[in-house]
């Protein structure tokens, strides 16, 4: 072998060895921006957050109430119970229920079944509820308001579950329902609802 095919021989190693690196060196930084990528998608923009529990507005079907110097209440009523998800993944919870007070005292209870409500959506359950103040001490002010034309309930209630984000990040997530909500004995409506 002359000495001009010897250095054309290491030009033509050098130039491969120069081409492989430059291969090698693209390919280790387009890995590197898909992984920072990947976790800035997941830490910053799809941040799990606990799902809204509620319940909505609703007509009482029937009601029976009693007197000032008797007081009493029977309803019935179909309870819409809104699960709003904003997170980028689906929320599969547990079943849960949610209970019905007057004064801390439970008048009436609402079951919730297991199911999920999808990524970005309101899931959306109608339960028919039964509450009775037979329960109550005769010492409360139910009698107060019934002469007024109002009955306050809360509604409270716990659903625990997991989002799913990407098929792959899961986090338990428990979202908590504090409602109060003021029934007009006379429209058979909510008046006014408010949850914490």
């Amino acid at each position: 072998m002359s000495k001009d095919n010897e250095s054309l021989h290491d030009m033509d190693e050098e130039a491969r060895r120069k081409k492989k690196m430059k291969w090698t060196i693209g390919i280790i930084a387009f890995v590197i921006f898909q992984v920072v990528q990947a976790l800035f998608f997941v830490l910053v923009i799809m941040k799990f957050k606990s799902p809204k529990f509620r319940v909505g507005e609703f007509n009482i079907q029937t009601l029976n109430i009693g007197t000032q110097a008797s007081p009493s209440f029977d309803m019935s009523f179909v309870a819409p119970i809104r699960i709003k998800n904003t997170n980028w993944g689906p929320f599969k919870y547990d079943a849960s229920t949610v209970s019905f007070t007057y004064g801390g005292i439970q008048v009436g209870q609402a079951n919730i079944p297991k199911s999920k409500a999808n990524f970005k959506s309101t899931k959306k359950i109608d339960v028919p509820v039964t509450l009775s103040s037979n329960a109550l001490p005769t010492g409360s002010n139910l009698g107060n308001e019934l002469s007024s034309g109002i009955i306050t309930l809360n509604s409270q209630g716990e659903l625990k579950g997991k989002v799913t984000v990407m098929f792959m990040f899961k986090k338990t997530k428990i979202s908590q329902m504090n409602c109060t909500m003021i029934i007009d004995t006379s429209t058979r409506a909510v008046r006014s609802s408010s949850c914490k």
